[in-house]
């Protein structure tokens, strides 16, 4: 209750503040509803949500204020039997102040207090960041506060404890950062941004000694000495010259307790999972060039990473509990079967390129080519991916999208299957304006492979009036095998079963209601490139965002 206090207190004043001149209250409430039908003809039972409770929800209500040079915010989150945190059949029940922060600037100074996001280059040795879809909310629970030198330079230091949904973990986390902006020739356009920083993380006594206790069972050969410490280090910069940009990041990490969970994508979000724990220094290395004119675009990216898990807890493993991020080095996919195998970020070693090509022929035309390499450090292929696209454009009356997924990806290391699937999808989008107002898209694809579950094919129809309405109907369906009697069970099991989703949506102003009947086959849900497994959907879906 005392940890409610500050923030009921601070937006109590907010009422006595509402008269003065300059004044600014804002916010959006954002809503899901999830209303479970059981189907076991789909595997959609036997978890509490379809045997009993039959709803969940989770909503977010924020506001924001601003006054005499004050920004305050207060946001109330609601919990009610979500399966968000844990999708594999856990109920997540809370309510409460889920963030409030208030920030100010004084001359050169400024600071912020509450729950903080922020982020030190590319987020590599850390980044504190909200991502709803996946009940991700890394805030830093303490205080931040910088001190610009000049226009060009700044430095940041921040302390506090990372938000664990209505609490914190107890791992301490303070850090420090300088960043900078440098222009040699202003007759030139070549200028450089470049940045270093620190964080340093030391665990609890609790924790401590849920290590000790458990390298305790561990053989002599595989034991450690435990450092309460970890500090992490990174140098970073941005070039840019003309047309062209070129991002660089390298950071080091000291002796850290790491988990070697295996299948972490596959692991419940927010479980505690007892792997193999073992010492290791780490470090990670990031770069990105892009050259882009009016025409033409290539952009190339590497990263090698070596244990750099960077955790508040080593027993927390998943998308819930890391103190950083690591950037994703796949093509970040939008079509529903070419999301059905995306790769999950392997913390404790991979390396990886990516390269992305864009060419317009005229204005009506263009073409993208995009091809992602993923192995770890023995060398061994994780995902491979080529995509060639392209985008035709008739007038304002029509556009045309089509492209060719195709795909090797390690399954036993993703998801704790066994071998490899290869896949080919071809895909396919076309958008109709019959008016300014009002449109049709249409969605096809076809996704062939003989490993997991097999084919599958997929349909969208989505007709939009402008400013209003929004209605979508789609179908993934798996196809038949044809002598499913002497195959593996494992890609005939869902045979010739429809995955249907109907929904409607109404917007008005800045309110979107959304109301849809859903079934969804099990598979790896992906955003921004943190990725977990989640379990086949059956039932209705309502969302409600209203921005004041």
């Amino acid at each position: 209750m005392k940890h409610l206090l500050l923030p009921v207190l601070l937006f109590i004043s907010i009422g006595c503040l509402q008269g003065q001149d300059n004044s600014r209250l804002t916010g959006n409430l954002q809503t899901n509803g999830n209303f479970f039908i059981k189907d076991s003809a789909i595997g959609a039972s036997g978890t509490p949500q379809y045997d009993n409770l039959k709803f969940g929800a989770e909503s977010w209500l924020n506001l924001n204020y601003s006054n005499w040079g004050f920004d305050m915010g207060l946001r109330f989150d609601l919990f009610s039997n979500s399966n968000l945190l844990n999708p594999n059949g856990g109920v997540f029940v809370g309510k409460g102040i889920g963030r409030w922060y208030i920030h100010k600037e004084i001359d050169k100074f400024d600071f912020s207090g509450g729950y903080i996001y922020d982020q030190i280059g590319s987020g590599i040795i850390f980044r504190a960041y909200e991502e709803r879809s996946l009940l991700i909310d890394n805030a830093l629970y303490g205080l931040k506060v910088g001190y610009n030198f000049d226009e060009n330079w700044k430095v940041r230091a921040f302390a506090g404890q990372e938000k664990r949904q209505f609490s914190t973990y107890a791992a301490n986390v303070r850090g420090m950062v300088l960043e900078g902006f440098v222009k040699p020739d202003s007759s030139k356009n070549f200028t450089l941004a470049p940045g270093v920083g620190v964080v340093s993380r030391a665990f609890d006594k609790e924790t401590a000694d849920r290590i000790a206790n458990t390298l305790g069972t561990y053989p002599l050969p595989e034991r450690f000495d435990l450092k309460y410490n970890t500090y992490a280090a990174t140098l970073f910069n941005t070039l840019t010259a003309g047309d062209f940009t070129w991002f660089f990041e390298g950071a080091i990490k000291s002796p850290d307790v790491l988990n070697d969970a295996a299948n972490v994508a596959g692991n419940n979000a927010g479980s505690e999972i007892q792997g193999k724990l073992y010492s290791g220094t780490g470090h990670t290395i990031y770069t990105s060039m892009a050259y882009a004119t009016r025409k033409f675009g290539i952009t190339l990216e590497g990263k090698r990473t070596k244990d750099f898990s960077f955790r508040n807890d080593p027993f927390v493993v998943g998308v819930q509990g890391p103190l950083n991020f690591l950037p994703p080095m796949a093509r970040q996919n939008t079509y529903r079967l070419t999301t059905r195998f995306s790769p999950a970020t392997q913390e404790l070693g991979e390396q990886a390129v990516q390269l992305d090509i864009r060419y317009s022929i005229n204005k009506n035309l263009s073409l993208n080519v995009n091809v992602s390499e993923i192995q770890d450090l023995d060398n061994t292929e994780l995902y491979r991916e080529i995509t060639p696209e392209f985008a035709y454009k008739y007038k304002r009356k029509w556009q045309l999208i089509g492209g060719l997924q195709v795909l090797k990806y390690n399954i036993e290391v993703y998801q704790g299957k066994k071998g490899y699937v290869d896949a080919v999808t071809p895909y396919g989008e076309w958008l109709y304006k019959f008016t300014p107002r009002k449109s049709l898209r249409v969605e096809a694809q076809y996704l062939n492979t003989e490993q997991e579950f097999g084919s599958w094919v997929f349909g969208l129809a989505e007709l939009a009036w402008a400013p209003h309405w929004l209605l979508y109907v789609s179908d993934m369906y798996k196809i038949k095998h044809p002598n499913p009697e002497t195959e593996d069970a494992e890609k005939v099991k869902y045979d010739g079963l429809h995955y249907p989703t109907v929904g409607l949506v109404y917007t008005q102003k800045a309110n979107r209601f959304e109301v849809a009947y859903v079934k969804q086959v099990e598979g790896i849900n992906c955003s921004g490139g943190i990725c977990r497994f989640e379990p086949t959907f059956s039932g209705f879906r309502v969302k409600i965002n209203s921005s004041f």
